[in-house]
This record gives C-alpha cells, sequence and structure tokens, in this order.
C-alpha cells in the first residue's frame, strides 16, 4: 500500500503507525543501513572513513546534537546535508500545520484544535524527507525573531487575541524545523545574545517570545558547523551553549594525495565534450593536488585560515578549460593538458589563499607560481632521479646532455597556445630531452612523452639545473650560468621575478 493513499488520523492509526523523534527515526535507520553494510548515508564523502563518519554514526546513535568542527573546505555542510539521507523518506503530519505536528503527538494549537475537532477523520498530509531540512547561515544580522518567533501585531489585531495567546505568535526556522534537522552553518558569527536564545531549546525544549512562556516541546535533530579560527578572529561560541551540544567532532584535509585527486575528479564539474576531447594525465591530476599540499605547508599561506579542497577542483576546471581553449583556437579536434596550462590554474589558487605578511609582500600571483613549482619539484622526484644528486653520480648524468644543450646558448620559449605539431616540434628539438624519457619511462603514448618531457625542463628549473622565465602566456628556458652572468646590476629584482 502506498503510504501517501493515507488521508485520515483514523487510517494511519490502522496501520500501526507510532509516533517517534527524529533522533530515534535517525538512530533506527542508521542501524539498518550499517547492518546492510551500507555506508551509513555518508555516500560521497571521502577521506573521512575512518575518522569523521564513524565519530559522526556515533553522535546518532548516540542522539546527540552534532559540532562540525574544521578549517574551511572540509565537506562540513555537505555532511549535514546528507544525514537527510537518514530520515524517512515519508513523514505523516497535520494537514494544513505551519510546525509538521505529528498526528498523536501534536505540539502547535492548530494542531491539538484539529485533533480535538475532527477526531479520526483529521486530515493528513505527507512530506519528503528532503523537506525537512532547514539551513541557516549565521551572519551578525540575525536575529531570536529569525531563529524562534515574534509576535505578530497585525494577527493579533486581525483575530482579536491578547498578545499571550499562541495563536498571535509568527514562527521562526527552528519551530518550523520541527521534526526535521535543523542546521547553523558558522556557528560563532551568530552574536552571543542570539547563542543564548538557543539554551532553553538545546535543553528544556521550551521557547520564550516578548515576555511570555510557551511551552513548545520541539523535535529537532541540531548541526552547527564551525571554523575554529572564527573563535579569535569574528567570535566565540558562548560556553553555555557548547556544553549542551553533545558531540563535538573535529573534520580535516585530505591526508594523501590520492583520497584529494577522488575528491576533485568527484566535485569538477566538467561538460561531455571536455572529458571526450582533453586528455588529462595522472601526473596532471596529481599536480594539482600537490599544489594545495605545498600551499598547507607553504610560508607564505595563513595556516590557521586553511586551503579549502575547492581550490584543488577550481584550479583542475581551469587546467581542463584552459587547454580546451587552445585546442579552439588551434582548430584541433583533441589535446591533452600540458605542464605549460597550469598558468590557466593561477586565478583558481589567488582567490582561495588567504597570505601571511611575507606572501602579501611576494604578491598574490607570485606566490601562487611558487606553489605550483614546488609541487612540480616534488613530483619530479617521483618520476624521475633526483637532478642534485644525478651531478654528482660517477656513473653519468641522465640530464647531462639536455643541460648541455642550453648551456650551448640555445634556448626554449613554451607558449599555451602551440599548436601540437609546433610544441611537439620545440621539445623534440631539445637534444636528449627525449632519451631520458625513453630511459625512465619507454613504454608511453606518445602525448604522455611530450607532457614528460616538458615535466623535466620545469623540473630542472626548479633544482636550479636551468633558468626558467615566465612569458605573458608561457615560459621560456635557458642555461642558469648563462642568465646570472648575463645579468646586469640594474637587473636584479627582475631576476628574482623571472624566476618565479
Amino acid at each position: 500500500m502506498d503510504i501517501k493513499n493515507i488521508k485520515t488520523l483514523g487510517e494511519l492509526k490502522q496501520t500501526g503507525y507510532k509516533s517517534r523523534s527524529v533522533k530515534e527515526e535517525l538512530r533506527e535507520n542508521l542501524i539498518a543501513q550499517l547492518q546492510k553494510k551500507h555506508e551509513g548515508g555518508f555516500e560521497g564523502i571521502i577521506g573521512f572513513e575512518d575518522t569523521v563518519i564513524p565519530d559522526l554514526q556515533t553522535a546518532i546513535l548516540s542522539r546527540h546534537n552534532i559540532l562540525l568542527l574544521g578549517l574551511r573546505g572540509q565537506a562540513k555542510t555537505r555532511i549535514a546535508r546528507l544525514m537527510v539521507n537518514l530520515l524517512d523518506e515519508y513523514m505523516p503530519y497535520i494537514t494544513g500545520s505551519e510546525l509538521f505536528d505529528d498526528p498523536l503527538a501534536p505540539i502547535s494549537w492548530y494542531g491539538h484544535n484539529q485533533i480535538e475537532s475532527l477526531g479520526d477523520a483529521t486530515p493528513i498530509s505527507w512530506v519528503h524527507r528532503s523537506e525537512r531540512y532547514t539551513e541557516k547561515l549565521a551572519t551578525p544580522d540575525v536575529t531570536v525573531a529569525d531563529l524562534i518567533g515574534d509576535v505578530d501585531p497585525i494577527k493579533a489585531a486581525t483575530l482579536k487575541l491578547t498578545y499571550s495567546d499562541e495563536r498571535v505568535i509568527h514562527f521562526g526556522l527552528i519551530p518550523r524545523a520541527h521534526r526535521g534537522i535543523f542546521v547553523i552553518n558558522e556557528l560563532p558569527d551568530l552574536q552571543a545574545r542570539i547563542q543564548v536564545s538557543l539554551f532553553n531549546i538545546l535543553q528544556e525544549k521550551d521557547i520564550q517570545i516578548r515576555g511570555f512562556k510557551l511551552r513548545l516541546p520541539l523535535d529537532l535533530q541540531f548541526v552547527f558547523t564551525a571554523n575554529p579560527e572564527d573563535y579569535t578572529n569574528r567570535g566565540s561560541i558562548v560556553t553555555p551553549l557548547k556544553d549542551r551540544i553533545e558531540s563535538q567532532i573535529l573534520t580535516h584535509y585530505p591526508r594523501s594525495v590520492e583520497i584529494s585527486r577522488k575528491i576533485t575528479q568527484q566535485e569538477a564539474l566538467l561538460t561531455d565534450a571536455q572529458r571526450s576531447a582533453v586528455e588529462a594525465d595522472g601526473l596532471v591530476k596529481d599536480l594539482i593536488e600537490q599544489i594545495a599540499f605545498e600551499a598547507r605547508n607553504s610560508e607564505y599561506i595563513d595556516k590557521k585560515s586553511g586551503v579549502s579542497a575547492r581550490l584543488t577542483i577550481s584550479a583542475y576546471e581551469n587546467l581542463i578549460s584552459n587547454a580546451e581553449r587552445r585546442m579552439i583556437i588551434n582548430g584541433e579536434k583533441s589535446t591533452f593538458v600540458r605542464i605549460s596550462d597550469f598558468l590557466g590554474v593561477i586565478p583558481a589558487i589567488t582567490g582561495k589563499i588567504e597570505l601571511v605578511y611575507e606572501g602579501e609582500l611576494e604578491g598574490p600571483a607570485k606566490v601562487a607560481n611558487i606553489l605550483i613549482g614546488k609541487a612540480i619539484k616534488t613530483l619530479l622526484l617521483q618520476f624521475f632521479p633526483d637532478p642534485e644528486k644525478a651531478k654528482k653520480n660517477k656513473k653519468g648524468n641522465p640530464y647531462n646532455e639536455v643541460i648541455s644543450w642550453f648551456a650551448a646558448g640555445n634556448t626554449l620559449s613554451l607558449n599555451d597556445d602551440l599548436s601540437l605539431a609546433e610544441y611537439k616540434k620545440m621539445l623534440n628539438s631539445v637534444n636528449g630531452l627525449k632519451d631520458v624519457i625513453k630511459q625512465f619511462h619507454p613504454r608511453l603514448s606518445e602525448n604522455q612523452q611530450l607532457l614528460l618531457m616538458e615535466f623535466i625542463l620545469h623540473g630542472l628549473a626548479e633544482f636550479s639545473q636551468l633558468s626558467k622565465g615566465f612569458l605573458d602566456n608561457g615560459f621560456a628556458f635557458s642555461d642558469m650560468f648563462d642568465s646570472l652572468f648575463n645579468l646586469q646590476p640594474d637587473d636584479e629584482d627582475e631576476l628574482d621575478d623571472d624566476r618565479y
């Protein structure tokens, strides 16, 4: 039988329906999912399987209100929204009730009046679980009236009621979320006096509006999110409120490049045309993630602010789009991501990092280039020998022929809009470059060979074996020592700019 066909209280009673709190509902549905070896309603959350998710499930089993505490971009809000999956698909309520009154346990004047007047003939409606989720971003201008409610003088005058009558109240977001999940994002941004108004709701489950007390036993699952840095920068969670939130769960950033890469690939919004026409090798995907890891350890970036997972997602989207743009300009049907395409990810980095004083002196664009360079330097060692150690190797330096080619006075400029034929021709012109690829990675496609050839040039520059200058739309490689010796006294600052 389709439960939505049940239209009256009498019909609902005949089904054996029993009331249960939203916390009991979440608990029982979680138990059912865990028994079936499911992920407990949190599918799509990657990297928290052994840390955050078990803590969250424990809190739900304990029927706790929850505080998710972590830096920006750690999926706190995503987790809160996924809790809806643990609710029943449909829930019955008294038709017309603005508080979604339980037909067997109404709490509002309207609900009680309907039951008393109509009895088993009381009309019943059904609400989908997606409508049982309410989210509020805490901002300094949020008022008690927004969250809890206020007396409506127009309603009082129209119905000729006194202000002490429950029917003159215009309920706020929290009462309207009755029998559902209520989320407050960025809790420390809520003014202290507003946080105090939540005390009774969390503990005694009553509300007070305009001087009179209304016993309203709200049934809610509260989830709060907060950034620990907010405790000192903009505000704090008042101690009595923290005391009433039973479980505080710490979130964190991905702990490995592999996990971070899975998140980026899952969340990046690419068109089907981009996915089919633009080839992205595993190397460039790992480089994107490594940039974020370098940023989280950078002396130029405020560690307390964090580096959001949104950085890698936006950067990867820009990377693909930059390659797509080159493909369109050159009239090609397909292309692959090159290292020079990383110029296109700089706008995605600069807006998502908070610089300390030293970083402000360098400038966001330069810091972004430094991060890209460090990521290249880190990953080069996973694919090829350390250039510094190779220099001292008595058996021969695999990079020797490449470095000698530049030492002979040759230079190479790689623009990010070069056609495939031009790109291939220029990389193949560097003596010994292709031989290094064949020596260490003999079984690669042509596109992968070309990518690694450019990768080696950038890597050698990061290890100070070559000089890398920045063009408006690309890079110029030359001999390191020749660049130093030809430097004019007045050009010292320019070297620093070109190096990064």
